[in-house]
């Protein structure tokens, strides 16, 4: 706990002493630093002291020789005089500028530190003895390192939110012409947390974000302009955006630096959630490693592709993929043994590049017919790694990896005929393999499908397409990382942090995070926001994730409309929303919603008949209706059946009035008692 408690300490003066870093400022504070500062600044001193003793007999000897022409030359010695004044003046200046580059160094070496802490630690206190180097570099001026702090405190990594010095970390940032630090501006105005809510100064931070190099810039006005938020909807500026940034991304994909994206929504139960299928428990997986050490081949396989790649929550380890995926191999796992290949092929940590193991591991693999290991054989012919390049043996492997389903093997298939390597382009063929590929969420394929649409190479030209394929493959950023520190904070009961973290991807055009940040609103646990504030912005993100296809998002903006949250009452729109929801997506709860404003005529025509049949719909589309259906169709016929007696009453009064005395004044209370007890005895011999 002490780093931490330090690492409080230090942004606490951080938030007060950060200025603009001046050399001289910092040099009274060199003693109380490292050995090797005090030398570096002790060496500036000499040098300084040097330079000025050499100085004063150049001075002497000057005047001495010039002295019997003094009226001569005086008006010469005054220029030297002046010269000699710009002369000591500029090496003082360059001893400034090499004692202010020494600290930078110094700060450069901090935050290279943090840095390599971060990405060597698997611990959170290890993790958190990284921030310390950060601040202690973002003290010295390191603007990498200030970014760093900037976006601890606004996302309150290991629990130090502080979102007012967040802003004023920011905002010194973007004078200095940070992108991240204008992005991240961009981000708060756009929802007023710790700012004034204004779009158009969002925007103008957004504008300048992108031309920085901000890709998550690029990708909030792809989004914002592809949905005609604030701007007028633009498919081609949309295009323009989101294409490149997905550029970067396949450039990242192509190097087998993907990001393995978990997207956990909020909006389910609670018992589902604590056991999502996202994340593995670490009960479940205490209990996988078990059955895999009592030699359970399926379970080793699947743990070792789940640390090779960080999936489910758990850390990326190549030593223990590699462990499972040797146990399962000798036991003849063609999936294990395909794997290896592929790590040997990659090279990492636990297993150096090595052409020749990974050619043997994909061979026996593929002498078992496995997918994998044909298509790494395909992949070594293609690149001629560990064997001269064979475009003819490639695409012979490539295709059979492909019959047997393997997405990696079409898309290689497609860029073959796409790029003209060692076939004859052929655009429609390419575009099948790319199509096929894409079903199984093959990022490549996707993301040059959505250049052959945004070019119209090989198939007709629609912008529309090119959009939603290259979002989608902007959407497997780094930045989505987010996901999982965003879900674990919501699950640690740090909501703050995990609403502004959801905040940001829904900005970025997250369809599930838009729905997760409106959830978090909707419970109104948040306190960065005020509470005024919260229905508005929650209707705001559930019709963006409802334009995006989320039928649980449409219905709770009819839901909005309905109760009147952050909007006014209107039964009709309601009625319009719950429709859509309906009519489009099969929502069994809102053909229910909808029943209930047919049966009280509630913003729409009164219409028993189609009350009755949209209930019944609900039942039969979701099992979980069928109790509140049978409740609601049994409120129904009695109110109905009551209101058939009470007209029967206007043509038989007198009838009514024997009934009045003989069974007394509330004779309905009666009757609706009669129903509960008929209803009770048929529901007991039924499951009696």
């Amino acid at each position: 706990m002490k780093p931490l408690f330090l690492l409080i300490e230090i942004l606490i003066i951080l938030g007060v002493t950060i200025k603009t870093i001046e050399a001289e400022k910092h040099s009274k504070k060199q003693k109380g630093r490292n050995v090797t500062t005090q030398v570096s600044v002790n060496k500036v001193k000499q040098y300084l002291s040097n330079i000025l003793e050499q100085r004063k007999p150049i001075n002497v000897i000057s005047k001495k020789e010039n002295l019997l022409e003094n009226k001569k030359n005086h008006h010469k010695l005054r220029q030297k005089g002046i010269r000699n004044k710009d002369l000591w003046k500029r090496n003082k200046d360059h001893l400034k500028k090499q004692a202010k580059n020494n600290f930078t160094d110094e700060g450069d070496q901090l935050f290279n530190m943090g840095i390599q802490i971060l990405q060597q630690s698997k611990s959170q206190k290890q993790k958190a003895e990284a921030y310390i180097f950060f601040a202690k570099a973002a003290d010295m001026g390191n603007l990498k390192a200030m970014e760093k702090m900037a976006d601890a405190l606004l996302f309150g990594n290991f629990g130090m939110q502080n979102i007012t010095a967040a802003i004023q970390l920011y905002e010194s940032l973007a004078k200095e012409g940070s992108y991240k630090a204008q992005n991240a501006l961009g981000f708060l105005s756009s929802y007023g947390i710790g700012m004034e809510y204004n779009q158009a100064k969002a925007l103008i931070y957004y504008t300048f974000g992108s031309a920085g190099g901000s890709m998550m810039s690029q990708m909030i006005l792809g989004y914002r302009y592809l949905s005609g938020i604030n701007v007028l909807q633009n498919c081609e500026v949309a295009l323009s955006h989101y294409k490149k940034v997905a550029d970067y991304i396949a450039d990242k994909l192509e190097k087998s630096e993907g990001i393995p994206v978990e997207k956990v929504r909020l909006t389910e139960r609670p018992e589902n959630l604590s056991s999502n299928s996202e994340i593995l428990d670490w009960d479940i997986y205490q209990y996988y490693k078990f059955l895999a050490e009592r030699g359970d081949v399926q379970i080793q396989v699947s743990l070792g592709q789940l640390h090779l790649i960080g999936r489910k929550g758990l850390d990326q380890d190549y030593y223990k993929a590699l462990y499972y995926f040797l146990k399962a191999a000798k036991a003849g796992s063609a999936n294990a043994m395909a794997f290896i290949g592929k790590m040997y092929l990659e090279g990492n940590a636990a297993a150096p590049q090595n052409n020749a193991t990974a050619f043997k591991y994909f061979s026996m693999a593929a002498s078992k017919g496995n997918a994998i290991g044909l298509h790494g054989l395909g992949l070594l012919y293609f690149y001629g790694k560990g064997v001269p390049v064979n475009y003819a043996e490639a695409l012979k492997y490539f295709q059979k990896a492909a019959e047997k389903g393997w997405p990696n093997a079409q898309f290689q298939l497609g860029f073959m005929y796409y790029s003209g390597s060692g076939v004859w382009k052929d655009y429609k063929l390419a575009f099948k393999y790319f199509y096929l590929a894409s079903q199984s969420g093959q990022p490549l394929a996707i993301y040059y499908l959505a250049e052959m649409y945004a070019t119209g190479t090989g198939v007709l030209r629609s912008c529309r397409t090119a959009v939603e394929l290259y979002k989608g493959v902007c959407e497997l950023g780094h930045w989505a990382e987010k996901f999982l520190t965003a879900y674990f904070a919501y699950k640690n009961g740090d909501i703050d942090s995990s609403l502004v973290q959801y905040a940001l991807l829904a900005e970025m055009g997250y369809e599930v995070a838009q729905s997760n940040s409106a959830f978090i609103l909707e419970s109104k646990k948040a306190k960065i926001l005020e509470k005024e504030k919260m229905y508005p912005m929650a209707l705001l993100l559930w019709n963006r994730a409802a334009i995006q296809g989320n039928a649980f998002a449409r219905v709770k903006i009819g839901d909005y409309h309905y109760y009147g949250y952050g909007t006014k009452k209107d039964y009709q729109t309601a009625a319009t929303h719950y429709s859509i929801a309906a009519n489009k997506y099969h929502s069994a709860q809102a053909m229910f919603n909808l029943g209930y404003m047919y049966e009280h005529g509630l913003g729409i025509t009164k219409d028993i008949h189609l009350a009755r049949r949209l209930y019944d719909m609900a039942a039969q589309t979701s099992p979980d209706a069928h109790i509140p259906v049978f409740l609601a169709l049994m409120k129904l016929e009695t109110v109905h059946l009551l209101q058939d007696i009470l007209l029967f009453n206007f043509t038989m009064r007198w009838k009514w009035m024997t009934l009045d005395n003989t069974i007394g004044p509330c004779w309905d209370l009666f009757v609706i008692g009669l129903i509960v007890a008929v209803l009770i005895f048929l529901l007991r011999n039924r499951y009696g």
